[in-house]
């Protein structure tokens, strides 16, 4: 029946109250069961579309808030003290290298002595952005990381500025921490400072190997020259070493190691053609540059203990204080010629040992051969200079500084014996001079001393011990007072160094031409009595023009000679010294002869390559006349 009633209902109901007939498929009308996809249910319903990029920009802004907090709350440090360690490093007159002191093998040299080409080829190896780059490299990090995860090592995701960073300020081990530190502080230093600083710091503070800290002394370690000296093969080898020092330097390096870092070399060279820093032609004719064979680092056994102690007790009189030197970082050019140094150790090696032959003995000379004990119980000190500047160019301090610390060349214990004789004429000649012929004694003579750079605090008693010379002195004074009498009687004051720099800085270093100490006709006049003497057979082998004086010490403990020529003047002396209690005690063998006959052999090998010279007395009248002059060289 209700299939009827409805059907009449519908009937008489207005259309307006009717509903709308359903006309969709069974399967999709109200009520009907659903057969489609099931609702989501659990951890699903949480990864729409829309939830995973609210997800994603959740966590983005999570990251930059904490990258924010980190970047104002990490400072930049302070530099660690292993980049700020530097050596000292002592050199030549001709830049050869003598001794390198403190721990650390690193010279700090400023960018604009590293040459450009140098420069490019580090940027074209490590960083080729970074001039453009902000100090880090987000593509870089993130091949970096990749590389990690694939197992192909660590590098490749540093810019040169991290680089920098994590040498100069942070530690070298490998945290998340110390990266996270190493960014931030990344991105700071590259806002404060200049894209040039921060190169030259990360050249002066990578390592390359040999224990070689910074560019400068990779360049002496690797191809034994400066760094403004290196081409731009070279640049390229030091560039690619950076990756690899163990591995790639080409002493130790395997056969596979070579080829690795050969093919890293054309790696760089190729990329400094692609950023135009390089000609293509030019880039074709390049070779790859073999490094020299290492060499064990200078010490301060031998002379050089000597000569570097004469170089820091000259800057520390100077003005330049100990803590700065031992703060090091400083270059320090020597005047010592190598050649005549090697002239000098040789003679008196010869000399103190007893294997030179004096050339004296040729003309009458008995000396025997020299014992072990005497040898045993001498030591040598010997000073030699150019008269016209004062510049120290070979000095002897004793057999080896590691076994005697104490220089022979710069003690002053010792009498000087008749080694003084000048000085005391001097006096009286110049008195003479100034205040007439009346004038003496023993007062000038003290006054003469001091002026000629004497030390005069001993030794000057009566006027006899004055005459016989028994104060003390040193070969280094000695032969800046002898210098002085070739001089014009200008007080000279012997330098040993010729530049010490660190950095921009520069030591200021004393005038080596002083004022008058003697009148200028008192020195000619001992000029003149010192050729005669210099002109005796015991030198006449030196075949040239000649002064000079020597003697034993009044006790038999020193014996000396100072000699000079118009372009070089010597002091050599022998002391006797109780080896093991190191007291003084009289030479075995005290011979005024043998000592002249050392100052000989030497002055003829550090000069013979010098034509012969007069001496000049500065006056009008020219040349002081020599008539005892010997040789092919006389007149």
């Amino acid at each position: 029946m209700a299939g009827p009633l409805t059907a009449l209902r519908e009937r008489f109901t207005p259309d307006s109250e009717q509903a709308p007939r359903d006309t969709r498929p069974p399967g999709r009308r109200r009520g009907a069961k659903r057969h489609g996809k099931p609702k989501r249910t659990g951890i699903r319903r949480f990864f729409t579309w829309r939830k995973l990029i609210a997800y994603v920009a959740f966590l983005c802004a999570l990251l930059i808030g904490a990258f924010t907090v980190l970047y104002y709350s990490i400072d930049v440090p302070r530099a660690n003290a292993q980049a700020k360690a530097q050596s000292n490093v002592y050199k030549y007159s001709d830049g050869t290298i003598l001794a390198r002191t403190g721990e650390i093998n690193r010279e700090m040299v400023t960018l604009d002595r590293i040459p450009t080409g140098v420069q490019h080829a580090f940027v074209a190896a490590e960083n080729k952005s970074f001039y453009k780059d902000r100090g880090v490299d987000p593509m870089g990090i993130l091949r970096g990381l990749v590389n990690t995860v694939a197992g192909k090592g660590t590098q490749g995701g540093s810019t040169i500025t991290q680089q920098y960073v994590k040498n100069y300020y942070l530690s070298q081990e490998q945290t998340a921490s110390r990266k996270i530190k190493e960014l931030v502080i990344s991105l700071k230093v590259d806002q404060r400072n200049s894209k040039e600083d921060i190169l030259a710091g990360y050249l002066n503070t990578s390592y390359f190997g040999r224990v070689a800290y910074g560019i400068q002394a990779a360049a002496r370690a690797y191809y034994d020259k400066d760094v403004d000296d290196l081409t731009v093969e070279q640049g390229a080898y030091l560039a690619a070493l950076v990756q690899a020092p163990s591995q790639y330097d080409w002493a130790i390096a395997s056969p596979k190691a070579k080829r690795l870092v050969t093919r890293r070399w054309n790696y760089v060279l190729d990329n400094m053609v692609d950023m135009h820093w390089l000609d293509p032609a030019q880039r074709k004719h390049m070779r790859f540059p073999v490094p020299v064979a290492p060499k064990p680092a200078p010490g301060l056994d031998g002379q050089a203990g000597y000569l570097v102690d004469a170089a820091r007790n000259e800057l520390i009189a100077s003005g330049v204080s100990e803590q700065e030197l031992a703060a090091g970082g400083w270059t320090i050019t020597l005047n010592v010629d190598p050649a005549k140094q090697r002239a000098l150790e040789k003679t008196m090696r010869q000399g103190l040992d007893g294997t030179a032959k004096g050339k004296a003995r040729a003309h009458g000379s008995t000396e025997k051969k020299q014992t072990r004990a005497d040898a045993a119980a001498t030591q040598g000190g010997a000073v030699s200079l150019d008269p016209k500047n004062g510049r120290i160019l070979a000095l002897y301090g004793g057999r080896d500084y590691t076994r005697h610390y104490l220089s022979n060349a710069t003690r002053g214990d010792y009498q000087v014996g008749a080694a003084f004789q000048p000085v005391t004429d001097a006096a009286a000649m110049d008195a003479k001079v100034r205040n007439g012929p009346d004038a003496g004694g023993l007062p000038e003579v003290k006054r003469t001393a001091r002026a000629l750079g004497m030390d005069t605090d001993g030794g000057f008693g009566t006027r006899q011990s004055v005459e016989l010379g028994l104060m003390g002195s040193s070969p280094l004074k000695m032969a800046g007072v002898y210098a002085s009498f070739a001089h014009q009687g200008k007080r000279i004051a012997p330098g040993i160094v010729k530049s010490a720099r660190r950095g921009d800085e520069t030591a200021g270093l004393p005038k080596a031409v002083g004022n008058q100490a003697i009148a200028p006709a008192a020195a000619e006049l001992v000029a003149r009595n010192l050729i005669m003497d210099g002109s005796k057979d015991a030198v006449r082998t030196v075949r040239r023009p000649s002064a000079g004086q020597g003697g034993v010490s009044d006790d038999k403990r020193a014996a000396w000679y100072v000699g000079y020529t118009p372009d070089l003047v010597t002091a050599v002396a022998l002391f006797g010294e109780d080896a093991e209690k190191r007291k003084q005690i009289p030479l075995r063998n005290p011979s005024a002869q043998r000592v002249a006959d050392m100052w000989s052999d030497y002055t003829e090998q550090a000069l013979h390559n010098v034509p012969p010279a007069w001496f000049d007395s500065g006056s009008e009248g020219g040349a002081i006349p020599n008539p005892a002059q010997i040789g092919p060289t006389g007149r």
